[in-house]
């Protein structure tokens, strides 16, 4: 969800008015793909990186994501949203801690849409991880390197409820027309579609949403076989 600030900027604007449309624009998604019936919905809300931003701007973010849950909760609880969340949320505030506790806890029984929430948030890192956990079990003896196979460091990384779940992504949109993944589900893509778009993330719309799956439905995914085989297969 890339261009809030710009966005802002373009008109004059601080930074925040961009979060704030930000907000509303993630709203919006996220019923629109309620209401198409998608399974699952992950969203880059605020990456590792992003810790090393001005600290006033940092705050701000905090708070606004912590009063945007309890604002939402009700409105997401009763159209049976499922939340998850992934990343370093050791490092966020305790006040942010606890609210996301508390929402993954209220939403853990719901089977609507599973909202999976990216915050403080690096695929290296969360790689690095998941390597660092199976090495410690090779060093202790429960498992061989040699079993060591890509569905389980997929289990080991903390996207591993959301892929057991729906399976690993289908499509990955990026907004404000860069092209690149920006350390997001490194892993988790390797057979992803991309769609980059050209729009800031507040004017990310139904319609934009939509002209991206229709993008996405016109591709055809191989997955490294040729047509003729796939079909056969199918």
């Amino acid at each position: 969800m890339d261009g809030n600030s710009r966005w802002a900027e373009s008109r004059g604007l601080p930074a925040w008015v961009g979060h704030e449309r930000g907000v509303a624009a993630l709203r919006a998604a996220v019923i629109a793909a309620q209401d198409w019936g998608i399974p699952a919905l992950t969203v880059y809300a605020f990456s590792l990186e992003n810790w090393q931003r001005d600290r006033s701007e940092v705050t701000f973010l905090m708070n606004l994501f912590q009063s945007a849950l309890q604002q939402q909760l009700p409105e997401l609880q009763r159209n049976g949203v499922r939340l998850h969340f992934m990343g370093q949320l050791e490092l966020l505030p305790p006040g942010l801690q606890q609210q996301i506790a508390a929402c993954s806890a209220a939403t853990a029984g719901n089977s609507g849409l599973l909202l999976n929430v990216a915050v403080s948030y690096s695929a290296q890192h969360d790689m690095v991880g998941a390597v660092q956990r199976l090495a410690q079990r090779v060093q202790e003896g429960s498992l061989a390197p040699e079993q060591i196979t890509p569905a389980l460091i997929s289990h080991a990384l903390s996207s591993a409820a959301v892929t057991a779940a729906v399976g690993p992504p289908d499509l990955l949109i990026r907004t404000s027309g860069e092209q690149r993944l920006s350390n997001f589900m490194l892993f988790e893509a390797a057979y992803t579609e991309l769609c980059f778009l050209d729009c800031l993330w507040p004017d990310f719309d139904k319609q934009q949403f939509e002209a991206a799956l229709q993008q996405y439905a016109q591709r055809q995914r191989r997955y490294g076989k040729r047509q003729q085989q796939q079909q056969q297969q199918q």
